[in-house]
């Protein structure tokens, strides 16, 4: 070993142990005091890099649980107006049932219409100030649930009387009913080559002479509307078209109609609601004489048709057949391979042949009938059970097809499937996000929607307790749409409420791994500052050690 003053190697060995120990022993104290293990990014840089995206997505799901929670309350909010609304629709349903007891006077209902309007008026506000942290949360369009003004009008008439009166009055006076088959509605009417005919009930003749793939055909640019129960305006009211396509309808499944001649087809269909009104016109036009021979053209006036029924319905009374036109529609019902003249034959006991025989009676006695039997100026229409056909309760124009059917609105017929089409009714949301998740993804985004909440958007704007059926019809439907929309809002409550256990978990789990990577382990660097403490130490004690060797020097000198 060389003695020497100028470089002492042994106490620069011992100080740079010495620096060594004691930054070490600085840094476990600094990781011990943070409880953190990467204080600085030259800790472990890829820990450092791993442990901030952590934190930015753990602090993005802790802000994820409070926009839940508002969203939460958000929906919490709407349901509660949406309640409330809900018992006011009760209210008005109840008042619609009572406006259907006729022992009410006029001024009783109109105290009815005045609650009516006074609740609209509440529910309407209700949609308009119901509010989230400032932000109204109902949409504030007025767009109808209803759909189409006019269509809904035609369908309402359809469901709450006309087919169920018209159904019930074929059955009553004709005696045959349909089977169950399927009646399409057609709101968009038909074309015959020549124009588009006002109402129609159209299919495909079976080989046994019935019609199936039946539709009801409307004209919705020619079909009226109106303003009372009976539609349209008079004295040809929509009531008494249905009335005049359901016998069609009903003959259609209940006998062989390809059998029958078309002034028998129509006759009938216009003799169910009377046609007087009509008849009448047609003697003014062209005289009595016209409309009898229109009767047996190859394409009948419904005039002549009419006057031609009539005519029948008259002489099978007197020939003691029972009801008249109605044992002779029976007859056809039971025997579904008779025509019109094997019926006849014999229903009549032979007294008519055959339908060509009939109608060269009423050719020959068709004036006389109709000038001296129809009374064409009262107001009895002439249909079959009234006044002039029967002798019975005079039937005028109103009052020939009762308002109110037999049958609930939503199975109006008994004996048809009857299908509806969709009016594409709808109303206006509002849509409004939550971010439920720390990404920028779709999946981390929940969309909740809700609707128009006001008497215009529930399609009750106009609504009319004068007209119960009716009334009943647009509430429940009314109710139907607000139990829906709570459904929607419960059920975006519930799904909030999985995204927050979801962001809960996910939260504890990304704690749990950054904890793994960032958080300092006290049992092993405790043990390491330990160490460096003790080395620390030691290398104290050796510094002092290396600066006495040059003292050896001395000793050399002397």
């Amino acid at each position: 070993m060389t003695l020497s003053i100028k470089n002492d190697t042994l106490s620069l060995h011992a100080q740079r142990q010495l620096a060594e120990h004691s930054a070490d022993a600085t840094r476990l104290i600094s990781k011990l005091s943070s409880g953190a293990r990467i204080g600085d990014a030259a800790d472990d840089p890829a820990g450092q890099a791993v442990s901030a995206r952590m934190s930015s997505q753990l602090r993005g799901m802790s802000q994820a649980m409070r926009n839940i929670n508002d969203g939460t309350s958000m929906l919490q909010v709407a349901d509660s107006a949406m309640a409330n609304i809900g018992d006011s629709l009760q209210r008005l349903r109840e008042l619609a049932v009572q406006a259907g007891n006729d022992a009410l006077s006029a001024s009783d209902r109109g105290a009815l219409q005045t609650e009516a309007n006074q609740l609209l008026v509440q529910i309407t506000q209700v949609g308009k100030d119901t509010a989230f942290n400032g932000q109204t949360l109902f949409s504030q369009d007025t767009a109808s649930i209803g759909g189409d003004d006019k269509k809904r009008k035609v369908i309402d008439g359809l469901k709450t009387g006309w087919l169920a009166s018209a159904e019930a009055m074929v059955k009553k006076y004709y005696g045959i009913e349909g089977d169950g088959a399927d009646l399409k509605l057609n709101l968009g009417g038909v074309d015959d080559g020549q124009w588009n005919v006002l109402a129609s009930v159209s299919g495909t003749v079976e080989g046994n002479g019935k019609v199936t793939d039946l539709s009801l055909n409307l004209d919705m640019a020619d079909f009226g509307t109106g303003d009372s129960a009976d539609g349209g305006a008079a004295f040809l009211y929509n009531d008494r078209t249905i009335a005049h396509e359901m016998v069609h309808a009903v003959m259609d499944r209940s006998m062989n109609m390809a059998s029958l001649p078309k002034w028998f087809k129509e006759g009938m269909a216009e003799l169910i609601q009377g046609s007087d009104e009509r008849l009448a016109n047609a003697i003014a036009g062209s005289g009595v004489a016209a409309v009898v021979t229109g009767a047996a053209a190859a394409d009948p006036s419904y005039e002549g048709a009419y006057a031609a029924s009539r005519y029948l319905h008259d002489k099978l009374k007197g020939l003691g057949v029972d009801g008249g036109v109605k044992g002779l529609m029976s007859y056809l019902n039971q025997h579904q391979s008779a025509t019109l003249d094997t019926a006849l034959d014999a229903v009549t006991n032979y007294a008519i042949a055959n339908a060509a025989a009939f109608m060269d009676d009423f050719q020959d006695n068709g004036e006389v009938f109709i000038n001296t039997r129809m009374n064409l100026t009262n107001a009895d229409t002439g249909a079959i059970g009234g006044l002039d056909a029967d002798a019975g309760p005079s039937r005028n124009a109103k009052d020939v097809v009762p308002d109110v059917g037999p049958n609930p609105a939503d199975k109006p017929l008994s004996h048809f499937n009857l299908i509806v089409p969709e009016i594409g009714g709808n109303t206006g949301v509002n849509r409004m996000q939550i971010q439920v998740g720390a990404g920028t993804s779709r999946d981390d985004l929940i969309d909740l929607e809700f609707s128009a909440m006001n008497a215009h958007a529930l399609g009750l704007a106009d609504l009319d307790m004068s007209r119960s059926a009716v009334a009943l019809l647009h509430i429940d439907q009314a109710l139907e749409f607000v139990d829906k929309q709570r459904v929607v809002v419960g059920a975006a409550s519930n799904r909030l409420d999985m995204a927050a256990a979801n962001t809960q978990t996910s939260s504890v789990n990304l704690a749990a791994s950054q904890s793994r990577i960032q958080d300092v382990d006290y049992a092993s660097t405790t043990a390491r500052l330990t160490r460096a403490q003790i080395l620390q130490q030691a290398a104290s004690a050796m510094l002092t050690q290396a600066n006495g060797q040059p003292n050896a020097v001395l000793a050399l000198l002397r």
